[in-house]
């Protein structure tokens, strides 16, 4: 009989802790206060593109991995969390397992403010109060969050930006044009093909993304969830509108001219003859159309480049102290490299003056200081979770990358590869400009994990 009551108060201490347990964690999770039950579950679970974040009962938000795959149906809050080892693993309502990972405040995320949990998407603060979901109906995620701003640091690293800048898009102008650089040499060739993998992987890695991002913010709601790509389609198709008539004008005029100075000098019967000649002027260049060579083209391709890089400069300048020195260090290698891109098809420009070359490698230098500037004159006004904002930064990009596809694939990619001087280059030429396009590629699109 001893041995029984000794056993009861041994094992008393135990039952009751587990039934404690057991009832807590019971309860509805806003109801949670024990430090047992906090960590049984997280809360105030919301989206940002194809990556979930939520809050543990500590107040620290994390992510979900992997993310939910329909982030739109993904549960709110998620129980049964435990650890193995170092890792926090939690359950949703089909007892699917998921990774609860904590962010680093140090450089994505930004202290708590008044209750808020702050965080960056393509250099957009977006913040949520305590209990609240983005995709909730809560109007607090949606308004504007004030911060302490270090002006004057932001001001002086305009200027870095503006010296970057130049160096790329002046870079090759001064090359071919002062050390004599051969636009056919190999140094050229490596600098163009370095700077086509540039500019297709900012239109993919870059402005797509960043336009997926601000389209599918919470705080606008759309009926066609293919916004995003369906501006980038128009964009691609209004640049091909715009070069197809530009090009046909061209010709239209060349086939004039040539047309009249025949009759004048030796009749119509000499021009009949040198129509069906291969070598005859524009009217018979196959892949005329596309080259990248031409004023138009290179135009077309600044456009896009110029769109995106005034986005830069205010998305840079807008963001926190906590992710800025992050992000500049990521746009002033950005904008040296699409300087290389630019300023290399600027280079071959033919029948262009000097002058005009200098001016055009000098509008990409000083746009992202000009978007700087926009962004230092705003900034105690900026939000970047209101709607009509978020439309067009969001517009602006995706009409941006549709530019960048087409003169990237199209004009930069195929004809130098397919149609150009490339497609029959001796061997060690065409290894060192497929490594340089492989370059401007993974470089690039390394960048993208911070910008």
């Amino acid at each position: 009989m001893l041995w029984k009551v000794i056993f009861l108060i041994v094992s008393y201490p135990v039952f009751v802790s587990s039934r404690t347990i057991t009832l807590t964690s019971t309860r509805p999770s806003g109801a949670v206060t024990s430090s047992a039950a906090q960590t049984t579950a997280v809360t105030s679970c919301h989206g940002h593109g194809t990556v979930q974040f939520c809050i543990n009962g500590a107040g620290s938000e994390g992510s979900m991995v992997p993310a939910p795959t329909n982030m739109k149906d993904s549960p709110s809050s998620y129980t049964g969390c435990h650890t193995h080892e170092s890792d926090t693993f939690c359950v949703d309502s089909a007892g699917k397992e998921y990774q609860f990972v904590l962010e680093a405040t140090s450089s994505t995320e930004s202290a708590p403010k008044g209750g808020k949990h702050c965080h960056f998407h393509a250099g957009v603060e977006h913040c949520v109060g305590e209990g609240e979901s983005e995709h909730g109906a809560s109007s607090q995620s949606c308004e504007r969050v004030d911060r302490d701003y270090n002006i004057p640091l932001r001001i002086g690293l305009l200027f870095v930006i503006l010296v970057t800048s130049a160096i790329g898009s002046f870079g090759p102008l001064v090359l071919s044009r002062f050390f004599k650089f051969s636009l056919d040499g190999l140094v050229i060739t490596v600098l163009k093909q370095f700077g086509t993998g540039i500019i297709i992987s900012t239109a993919f890695i870059h402005l797509m993304t960043h336009a997926e991002l601000m389209w599918g913010n919470s705080c606008i709601s759309l009926i066609y969830e293919a916004t995003a790509t369906s501006i980038t389609m128009a964009g691609i198709f209004i640049t091909f509108i715009i070069e197809y008539l530009g090009n046909r004008i061209v010709k239209w005029r060349a086939s004039k001219n040539k047309i009249s100075d025949t009759i004048d000098e030796e009749g119509i019967e000499k021009f009949e003859k040198d129509e069906v000649s291969p070598s005859s002027s524009l009217l018979n260049q196959v892949h005329g159309s596309i080259s990248p060579n031409g004023k138009m083209s290179v135009m077309l391709l600044e456009a896009g480049i110029l769109f995106h890089s005034i986005l830069i400069g205010i998305t840079l300048v807008v963001s926190g102290d906590s992710f800025f020195i992050t992000l500049f260090i990521v746009i002033v290698f950005h904008q040296m490299f699409e300087g290389i891109a630019l300023g290399a098809r600027i280079a071959e420009l033919k029948d262009t003056k000097f002058y005009v070359k200098l001016v055009m490698a000098a509008v990409f230098a000083i746009i992202t200081p000009i978007g700087m500037a926009i962004g230092i004159g705003v900034l105690n006004q900026f939000n970047g979770n209101d709607p009509s904002t978020i439309i067009a930064l969001g517009t602006l990009d995706s009409f941006s990358a549709g530019i960048l596809i087409w003169t990237g694939l199209i004009e930069m990619w195929a004809h130098d590869w397919l149609f150009g001087t490339l497609a029959s280059a001796p061997l060690l030429k065409t290894v060192c400009s497929l490594i340089a396009l492989l370059a401007g590629l993974i470089l690039m699109s390394l960048l993208g994990k911070w910008a």
